[in-house]
């Protein structure tokens, strides 16, 4: 039997007795009576057998009053509001059940694009073993229309992948040797010889999948304020019939409560939306860690960015070398400046050691390198002592200026960033270093801005001019200049402590602290990084900034949909009860009703699933 065929077994039995029963009281009225019963037990069988594991469990749910209800009815003879209120709760779990499964497409999506199998390159000749008993360090080949089965660099040839499954984007992006392919992305041409070195479930899809089925079970502070609220309302509605048939001597009355009391849309009314919400980030590369950090994202309204690689390309190129030391030529502070920052692993170092490469400079290996954060590195280069970094770091070991002041402050003006250059104690050059800012950068800002977000502030280690062009390029409210990673744990508690809900966005080490102490960590670019994916608040799995904004938007809409479900559930109630006390409101009519509710929240919910 299918799982289609078990769903609607039940409904379908029950609904052929009620049939039977009111074509008996056509021509058989001593039959209709029985087949109403039959109809009952067929329909409420289930549902007293989860009353009863309820019970023993110590709760008091839906289903207890529902059982209640109908029993009562049998009792005192109204067989056919039995029979119709069994009948529609049954027909109503159905329906729930087949709608709540669309919810967790997503999750279905995902576990649907994971691999079966890998071509593997074995002693020269291709075997097909599957996906998960590659081993790391093994050749697979991924032909065109294959699915990557691992996690792996690409050794040999070329072909357009299909990231969307994993990043959201659903451009084709083209790999060569040297570039990072996932598994569960389709290859849509070429042949590629894939390095494995993530297999099974050490892969950043089957990361993915275990984040998401986390998250959709995770539970929100809604949910645990209504699962409070519940232990006392269930119970609570139960007395309240108690006490109503008591005082009005009609016992109809009091099983027409227990069934309007049922909370049936309450209950769902918060799960079902976070379900859509997160499965809905989830299919666009927007992993979100659970309930909580979805109605904390929902409530952002300061965001504090770092500059290098969020809002610039985080791809900075040597742009000036600047010779303060007559005795020495241009080359001549390449050269001591790339020595020095050999042995350093700064995002501002690359750029100058790609210099000194491109001018045929000989770099060599630092005999030893000591970063300071924040400032620039201090090394010693066959026996010489080189500092380099920011005019503090020179302050900072008696360097005297030597008109390295004036040189920095001139690049800063145009946009670079300055590294002084002292050897031997002496200043001897200044180097200029510009990063791109991202095209996307502005609109990102702009649409924050749009999406209910009031300060949008850029934390940076680089000089407060630098930072300014910068946030006169991209809009940014603020800027906060010269930091060192402290700094930006700092500024995130002022502004906390200013009010402000603070998400934090970053993507390198020293924004750790200020990422764990913000309200909402977002990693960028994090399909390549494990502990992204497994410790942000919000992981970006994508490189594209329009992915934050329509983040917090999703957080807004999900929260937005709860506040609705809730409404409709309590609403529903309100009426009903209303309904009841000033007459025609019956049993059967109360359970259509609530039914209709839940398909309402179930319904209102799947339009998360929808791109806003």
């Amino acid at each position: 039997m299918t799982i289609l065929t078990r769903r609607w077994a039940v409904p379908a039995g029950s609904g052929a007795l009620i049939l039977a029963a009111l074509l008996a009281g056509l021509v058989a009225p001593a039959a209709r009576d029985p087949l109403m019963v039959a109809a009952a037990a067929v329909a409420g069988a289930p549902v007293l057998r989860s009353a009863v594991r309820a019970l023993s469990a110590r709760v008091v749910g839906i289903d207890l009053l529902v059982s209640v209800a109908a029993v009562g009815a049998i009792v005192i003879g109204e067989y056919w509001e039995a029979a119709a209120v069994t009948f529609l709760f049954a027909v109503g779990h159905a329906l729930e059940s087949a709608t709540l499964g669309r919810t967790r497409a997503a999750l279905a999506e995902l576990v649907a694009v994971a691999p079966d199998v890998a071509v593997v390159l074995r002693d020269g000749e291709q075997v097909e073993v599957p996906a998960a008993e590659v081993l790391p360090g093994e050749v697979v080949l991924v032909k065109n229309g294959a699915k990557v089965p691992v996690d792996g660099e690409v050794t040999a040839g070329s072909g357009a992948v299909d990231e969307s499954a994993v990043t959201g984007e659903s451009v084709p992006v083209d790999k060569t040797a040297g570039d990072v392919v996932y598994a569960g992305t389709v290859s849509l041409g070429g042949l590629l010889h894939v390095r494995a070195t993530g297999t099974g479930a050490d892969t950043t899809l089957a990361r993915i999948i275990h984040r998401v089925e986390e998250a959709q079970d995770a539970r929100a502070r809604t949910q645990a304020f209504l699962d409070r609220f519940a232990r006392w309302y269930t119970p609570a509605i139960i007395v309240l019939a108690v006490v109503a048939g008591l005082l009005s001597r009609d016992v109809e009355l009091a099983l027409t409560l227990l069934v309007i009391g049922c909370p049936g849309a309450l209950v769902i009314a918060v799960p079902v939306a976070l379900v859509a919400g997160i499965g809905r980030g989830a299919r666009d590369g927007i992993l979100v860690k659970g309930g909580d950090h979805l109605e904390t994202a929902a409530r952002v309204d300061a965001v504090a960015l770092d500059k290098t690689g969020t809002l610039t390309t985080g791809r900075p190129v040597l742009t000036d070398v600047v010779v303060l030391d007559d005795r020495l030529t241009r080359t001549d502070v390449l050269a001591w400046a790339a020595r020095a920052e050999a042995g350093s692993e700064h995002p501002l170092a690359r750029p100058v050691l790609d210099a000194a490469r491109r001018a045929g400079v000989a770099v060599g290996v630092p005999g030893r390198t000591e970063p300071v954060p924040g400032r620039g590195v201090v090394a010693v280069v066959e026996g010489t002592r080189v500092v380099i970094g920011s005019p503090g770091l020179l302050a900072a070991h008696g360097i005297a200026d030597g008109g390295a002041a004036a040189a920095a402050d001139d690049l800063a003006r145009r946009g670079r960033t300055p590294l002084v250059l002292a050897v031997d104690g002496q200043v001897v050059g200044a180097l200029g270093v510009a990063d791109t800012v991202r095209a996307e950068a502005a609109p990102m800002v702009a649409a924050l801005h749009a999406a209910g977000v009031r300060r949008v502030v850029m934390l940076t280690g680089d000089t407060a001019a630098v930072a300014a062009e910068v946030a006169r390029v991209t809009g940014v409210d603020e800027v906060r200049a010269g930091l060192l990673p402290e700094d930006k744990l700092t500024a995130v508690r002022e502004l906390q402590r200013a009010g402000y809900v603070v998400a934090m966005v970053g993507d390198g080490v020293n924004d750790a602290p200020a990422l764990a102490t913000a309200d909402v960590g977002v990693a960028m670019g994090a399909a390549g990084t494990a502990v992204a994916v497994e410790t942000a608040d919000i992981a970006l799995m994508g490189d594209r900034l329009s992915r934050l904004p329509e983040a917090l938007a999703l957080a807004r809409r999900t929260v937005r949909t709860i506040r609705q479900n809730i409404a409709v559930a309590l609403v529903t109630v309100a009426v009903l009860l209303a309904g009841v006390l000033l007459g025609g409101v019956t049993m059967s009519v109360g359970m259509l009703v609530h039914e209709a509710s839940v398909l309402v929240v179930i319904v209102n919910a799947m339009r998360l699933l929808r791109r806003a």
